[in-house]
Formats: structure tokens, sequence, C-alpha cells
């Protein structure tokens, strides 16, 4: 309820209100008016306000310090770790860096098209604005769940196909060149061997091959579980595991008699370091892929070692990733359909799975139709 009083020649509302944390009541004024018109009008204004939720200070909330109080308070206990920092680097490197010191009550729609349509511009694949849009999106979309705003500008934003190279972007090792690479590769760090080896054959992310325990492998009945990935920048040994990339991506996968072969020979290899290194040697963490002490195996020396291997084979640049592409590309090859890969690959859904390998998928189709064609030839020789 407002009352109103005159103070000199000037107006003044009062407005006594009940703070829903502490069930007190507070009181709200401000003087200076006029007239008595103008401070009703403004009364009511932050009645309203109070009444909806709103305090009168959000229309001065800058971005940037809504966007700190965003990733702290409702996304940093929240999310995963690499997600956090994915969600930071966006900020820090696009979207203040565009947006600056406004406040966002001012970020309209066609301001945030611009925005977007700058990021293309500056060469930024689709797949990348896509990522920086997430990040803008999800948190004014909070702003709007929290009466900070009435309207999220990032509703309806377009992200052009200027830059959609995804056809482009897969790059995985052909199968003819998988021998050279895994000789070149043991001669180069046998340690680098088996990890490479290890990949290509199960479509294990890096994360979660290196966070492999004993206990995750049967050699017995030749599968494995896989339930947690490395965080390679972990500080402490308790940050060292954390949750796989998606729900989907636990999962246990089969592994061939071959490779459990060369798991179980590993296996005796580790033990002999263990008994030379003895109370050196890391025996809590219980890693399959790992240093000769047992530690973990850092994200730098895999990408070295990945590259310079590479390198000394003769073949052509790829990432690390490249070699879960590989395994599926093999899987396709023999002939395993899409739902399966999906599962093996622990995608999300059927949907991705088949978006990324699509046209490997109709290359094969073709080569395999052609074959189809040459061997019907030889039996059917009609002369009509």
């Amino acid at each position: 309820m407002a009352t109103f009083r005159k103070r000199g020649d000037k107006w003044e509302y009062r407005i006594s209100y009940k703070d829903p944390f502490s069930q007190k009541y507070k009181v709200k004024s401000k003087s200076g008016f006029k007239t008595k018109k103008e401070a009703q009008t403004a009364a009511s204004e932050v009645e309203l306000e109070l009444v909806n939720g709103f305090e009168k200070h959000n229309s001065l909330i800058t971005l940037e310090n809504y966007l700190n109080d965003w990733l702290h308070k409702y996304k940093k206990d929240n999310i995963k770790k690499n997600t956090f920092i994915l969600h930071q680097q966006n900020i820090k490197n696009h979207i203040l860096p565009y947006f600056k010191k406004i406040v966002i009550k001012e970020i309209k729609p066609i301001m945030y098209q611009k925005f977007i349509n700058h990021l293309t511009e500056k060469g930024y694949s689709k797949r990348t604005v896509e990522i920086v849009h997430g990040t803008m999106y999800n948190a004014l979309e909070k702003a709007v769940t929290i009466g900070k705003l009435e309207k999220n500008p990032c509703v309806g934003a377009t992200v052009s196909n200027k830059n959609n190279n995804k056809k482009n972007e897969l790059e995985y090792l052909p199968s003819e060149d998988i021998t050279l690479f895994l000789q070149t590769a043991y001669k180069y760090n046998y340690i680098y061997y088996i990890f490479f080896r290890a990949l290509i054959e199960t479509g294990m992310r890096k994360g979660e091959a290196a966070a492999l325990q004993w206990t995750d492998i049967n050699l017995k009945e030749n599968y494995i579980d896989i339930n947690k990935t490395l965080d390679f920048s972990a500080k402490t040994k308790e940050d060292l595991f954390g949750e796989p990339k998606t729900f989907d991506s636990k999962r246990r996968i089969s592994i061939t008699q071959p490779l459990s072969s060369a798991l179980h020979k590993h296996k005796k290899w580790q033990f002999e370091n263990k008994e030379v290194l003895k109370d050196e040697y890391k025996h809590d963490l219980n890693l399959v892929f790992c240093r000769m002490d047992g530690d973990i195996l850092p994200k730098s020396t895999l990408f070295n070692a990945f590259s310079r291997i590479l390198k000394q084979a003769g073949l052509n640049k790829l990432p690390i990733h490249s070699l879960r592409h590989t395994h599926a590309v093999l899987q396709l090859e023999a002939g395993a359909d899409m739902k399966y890969i999906q599962e093996r690959l622990g995608h999300k859904s059927m949907m991705v799975t088949a978006d990324i390998y699509s046209h490997i998928s109709k290359n094969l189709d073709q080569k395999r139709i052609n074959q189809y064609e040459e061997y019907m030839n030889n039996i059917i020789e009609l002369d009509i």
C-alpha cells in the first residue's frame, strides 16, 4: 500500500510490503517528485514490480554482471566441469567483447541476430556459432525465469549455413593405413600403441579410455564397461574421475578376442612394472592405460605422440578424435547398422550417429551396389 506526502515543494511516496524471505515488513520510498500524480505513477510501477517479483534495479543489471552470476549461482555446481569451462570461454572470448557493458534489458532480438551474424562473418564454423548461441540463449532464458527479463531476445535467432563444413569435418584413418599407423606407434612407444589401438578397436573417447581401470574390463567374457571419464586438468585425485559426456555414454561394449589378448599381455607387462617400482607405482589408480609408474597419461603427451606417429608413418595430420570416427567407419565397412554403432559409441540418439556418418554410409552403399551389379552380371548374361 502506497502513501504520499509533500516535503517542502516536492512529493514523496512510501510503499510498505512484506519481504517473502524474512516475512518482515519493509518500506520503499522515494522523493523529489514535482507533483503528487508523478509520485503516484512511479509508486504504481514499483508496486507492480514487487507483485511480479521484480526489483527496480533489474533495469540496471549489466550483461557482464548477470552472466557472472548465472555461471556461479546456477551452473557451477550443476554441470560438468568441461561444460562450465566452455560457457566461461564463450562469455569471455565472444559474448562480452561484442556486447561490452550493455544492460541486459537493452539487448533486442535484431541486435542479437547481428551478433550471431558477426560470429559467422569472422569465419567461425556453424557449429562453433551454435555453441556460443547455446550459452547466451540458456543464460537469458534463466533471466526470464527469475524475473530479470520479460522476454528472451535470443529466441528466433538463426545461425547461417555459410560456414557449415560438417561434411568436410569428418576425419578418420583409412583402413589401409591402420596397420602402418599401429606398427609405427609400437616402435615409437608401446604405451601409446596400446592406447591408440584400443581407441581404434572400441570407439571410446580419449577421456573414457584414459579413465579405464582394470575393474572395468572383463578379459574372460571380452567386454569393457565405460562409466567415467578422466579430467585431464584435475588438481586433486578426488577430481580425477568424472561422469561421462552424457547419460548414454555409460555403456558396455564387447571387444574382439585379439584386443582382449593384447590387453591381457598389457596387464602382464604392467605387473612387471609394479614389481620393479613397488611403492613408487600408483597402485591406487589401477589404470589400464597409464605411464610406467601408473600415473595418468597427460593430454599434451597424447596429442604430441599421436602427431609424431602420424608424421613418422608419413600419414596426413589428424586429431586424436579421428580414431573414434575410424572405429565407426570400420564398423560400417563391416556391415554394422547405425543403431548398433550409436549404442557402441554412446551417442544420445541414432539421429546424431546418422547425421555424422550418413555420407560415409552412402558411399559404402554405392560401393556395395556396384559390387552386387558386377556379381550379378557374371551370373545373369542375357542377350534379349
